[in-house]
């Protein structure tokens, strides 16, 4: 990133959010849940599965973290009537995991009760490196306890490849969370060498590996990883944020590889947004070419 991208970056929150809507748009079906079953059916008809999400991170009240929870139930049944090619992903900070351990353990085991009722797999996702060992332990006494579940390993964290033993269901992704240097690879190179690191030891460990990357190197490393490991089509999959130049992906698809595309939607949409933006400089240059021709007529 240069030193102009990190400027554009530390600069978004103070972009008007009519401006960081529209940029962010191709990465959000919308608002409504609605919107977010015609996306899938789409990306369904491309030949693409999909794994659904509802925004809402920044929840303040144990009502609010409940009524995420049933969004969600809301969101299996739509899966089920609508007989989509779809599974769900969870932030636990939406289900209260910052009220309590508890809070956020009701809520997910509702959600994955429902899910199990239709047959349909739930992934926990992770998020910054304060809620990683209380994500794990939920992840791991769901399964204990016979759930379908699964979770994400973030490569850019350093402890990530000690976290990998005993885990059956995860998606490998290098990771949006800024977190200390103590914590976290900062090199992008070290974070390509750790995904696949990662990556191998899943499969040699014998879990099911989600492979979460636009990065075409990563991408190129693990498709030789998957043919030394000899896995079956069905035994592995990549996963791709909507909204990110579709030719990749559709490459994959097309050499009869398993993708899933991550549908986001909701009324809190702007955090999630930002990270997209501060993820991907390009986008935020757009964003500050956008605003200075609000602000300088004829640029």
């Amino acid at each position: 990133m240069t030193l102009i991208d990190r400027a554009i970056v530390k600069t978004l929150p103070a972009v008007p959010r009519p401006v960081v809507r529209r940029l962010s748009s191709h990465y959000i079906a919308g608002e409504s849940l609605s919107e977010a079953v015609a996306t899938v059916k789409h990306v369904n008809a491309q030949g693409k599965l999909a794994t659904i999400d509802v925004l809402g991170e920044e929840i303040a009240t144990a009502a609010e973290a409940k009524a995420i929870a049933g969004e969600y139930v809301d969101v299996l049944d739509a899966i089920e009537r609508e007989r989509l090619e779809a599974n769900i992903s969870v932030k636990l900070t939406g289900f209260g995991l910052k009220l309590g351990y508890q809070v956020c353990k009701r809520n997910l085991e509702r959600v994955v009760a429902s899910a199990a009722g239709r047959g349909i797999f739930v992934r926990i996702d992770m998020e910054d490196s304060t809620t990683t060992d209380d994500t794990l332990r939920l992840y791991r006494e769901l399964r204990a306890a016979g759930n379908d579940v699964g979770v994400v390993l973030q490569a850019s964290l350093k402890r990530t490849l000690g976290d990998v033993p005993g885990l059956h269901d995860v998606r490998v992704c290098k990771g949006i969370y800024v977190e200390p240097p103590e914590l976290q690879f900062k090199n992008p190179d070290v974070v390509r060498d750790s995904f696949v690191a990662v990556a191998e030891a899943l499969l040699d460990d014998g879990a099911y590996v989600a492979i979460a990357t636009h990065d075409e190197a990563v991408i190129e490393r693990s498709l030789v990883l998957l043919e030394r490991s000899g896995r079956r089509e069905d035994e592995y999959e990549f996963q791709m944020l909507l909204g990110v130049p579709e030719s990749i992906g559709d490459e994959l698809v097309r050499a009869g590889h398993r993708l899933r595309i991550y549908v986001p939607y909701g009324r809190q949409w702007y955090e999630y947004s930002l990270r997209r933006l501060q993820e991907n400089p390009k986008i935020a240059r757009y964003v500050a070419a956008d605003t200075l021709r609000r602000f300088v007529p004829g640029r």
